[in-house]
């Protein structure tokens, strides 16, 4: 009897404290929250619906990049011979790529194009002896078939991928080159590759970057390989032909790209202030009044990280890279002179705030953490069209870019509200410049392109400890979820617990470590 004395006395006294603490803290604090996340809300619907608005008359009016700027095919000179090809510079970074760096190094030296007139050199800053000599010898092999190829390494890894690409351009044989193309060690570009980019750098002096779109070889691979390709096929199908339009700018994409190494040299070439030394040369060569172009129809095979401990370093890099390159650059981007005021207001706000910060917060704060806790506070009501209507809409948005993964919606909605946590951590980091700023983890890859071709599949075997596999921030908002969806269904008016069970369901999920391909660790 004493003791239900007191568990009733001790709830007692958690009802009052509640209630002494919600209307005069809580109530004030959390409308405040509905109204900021509204109100980015709307700042993203604005952005989705002018770029789907902006890509409509693109395809209306056939704005394809050949007839925005000249393009004309090289031809071939009697009396100049290949000098009549501008030099050209292969650059594959690589580190401990054993799966994928013959994919990539065969790809390079498959490319069509004089063999006195391309070079391609090999960055490699693997730490495995074992891997480092394979690829040795992988460059050896296609030197002895007369490919001019240079295996390249350093005795640090100082600057990670950016300081691979620095000391690269510094050896002495590319100074005679023009041109760099560039390519991670599990992107294949297919033979024509120069012979449809250069053009375009060749006859418009202005055009500093020509950028191709990723294919993704291995997006059936598992469901969160078909989720990250809806995403990345938005980003390529509307950002960047929006972004190459409109205003001549994108984020470069780090690889399958070509740059006019004059352009990069005068923008002070790469930098390893952030995790996105590729948005970062961008963003400075924009200032310096240079031009880029995004080739949609030219698709570079690549890999899709399948893992979801792979996938969780990717985004954290992807989300707090660009953070952080606007707080160092928002400054110097306000007071350039050389780029239009409407341009600078693309950048700034377009390009960097709603789609590298207000994005992802307003995903993970509004839809798990505001909604959600309104089901306890009744005196905080969040509109239909805030709580439905637009994040409906944004989706649908987001989702025509793959049609033929429209009914996958609601798993791609629910993936990327878990994917949301730390991309928001992440963002913060990156403003806040905290531990974990700089770091970088080389995305693990698989050779999913290398074992397709073979016939064989990728194993699936559970062989991962526990530990590695319980994640627990996703599993704490999961139970957070689910209780706030336990209480809408018993005593709320709100109706939000269909959504906060199957929203709980996914983090548990991904907090037990049941997604994305399983390998075995021996």
């Amino acid at each position: 009897m004493k003791s239900q004395d007191g568990t009733i006395a001790l709830t007692g006294q958690i009802g009052l404290i509640w209630k002494q603490t919600k209307a005069p803290l809580l109530v004030p604090f959390l409308k405040v929250l509905v109204v900021v996340c509204l109100a980015m809300s709307v700042m993203l619907f604005v952005e989705r619906v002018y770029m789907g608005i902006v890509i409509v008359f693109i395809k209306l009016l056939g704005r394809k990049p050949e007839k925005m700027y000249k393009w004309e095919a090289i031809k071939d000179d009697v009396e100049l011979g290949n000098s009549a090809y501008p030099m050209v510079l292969i650059q594959i970074p690589m580190y401990n790529e054993k799966e994928v760096y013959q994919l990539s190094i065969g790809a390079a030296c498959g490319l069509s194009w004089p063999a006195d007139r391309i070079i391609i050199q090999v960055l490699d800053d693997s730490t495995d002896r074992a891997i480092k000599s394979m690829v040795e010898q992988e460059c050896k092999r296609w030197a002895s078939k007369g490919i001019n190829i240079k295996y390249e390494i350093r005795d640090n890894r100082n600057g990670y991928k950016a300081g691979a690409l620095k000391e690269g351009m510094k050896h002495s044989y590319v100074k005679q080159c023009d041109y760099v193309a560039i390519f991670d060690a599990d992107f294949q570009p297919e033979p024509d590759f120069l012979y449809r980019t250069i053009p375009f750098l060749i006859n418009n002096p202005e055009i500093a970057l020509v950028q191709a779109r990723w294919k993704f070889v291995n997006s059936d691979e598992c469901l969160m390989t078909r989720m990250q390709e809806m995403s990345l096929d938005y980003h390529f199908i509307v950002e960047q032909e929006v972004g190459s339009s409109t205003y001549a700018f994108f984020g470069f994409n780090g690889t399958a790209g070509v740059w006019r190494i004059s352009a990069l040299n005068e923008a002070g070439g790469w930098k390893d202030r952030t995790t996105v030394e590729d948005m970062d040369l961008a963003v400075r060569a924009s200032l310096k009044g240079w031009k880029f172009v995004y080739v949609g129809n030219l698709k570079v095979k690549n890999e899709l990280p399948s893992t979801f401990k792979a996938y969780r370093y990717q985004q954290h890099r992807w989300s707090c890279g660009p953070a952080n390159l606007f707080k160092k650059m928002a400054i110097e981007i306000i007071r350039n002179r050389k780029v239009s005021l409407w341009k600078k207001f693309y950048v700034i706000y377009s390009f960097f705030f709603v789609r590298k910060i207000v994005a992802h917060i307003v995903t993970f704060v509004f839809y798990c953490v505001v909604l959600p806790t309104t089901v306890f506070v009744p005196e905080v009501q969040v509109p239909k069209w805030g709580a439905v209507y637009i994040p409906s809409i944004i989706t649908f948005l987001n989702a025509v870019g793959t049609p033929r993964s429209l009914h996958l919606v609601i798993f791609w909605i629910l993936f990327e509200n878990v994917m949301s946590l730390h991309r928001t951590k992440a963002t913060f980091i990156g403003l806040l410049e905290a531990g974990g700023v700089n770091e970088w983890v080389v995305t693990e890859k698989l050779g999913d392109a290398l074992k397709a071709k073979s016939g064989a599949k990728a194993s699936k075997r559970t062989h991962i400890r526990t530990g590695e596999r319980l994640h627990l921030l996703e599993l704490g908002v999961g139970a957070y979820l689910f209780f706030c969806g336990c209480y809408d269904m018993g005593f709320g008016k709100n109706r939000y617990f269909i959504f906060l069970f199957l929203q709980s369901i996914a983090f548990f999920i991904a907090g037990f470590g049941y997604i994305g391909t399983f390998v075995p660790t021996s």
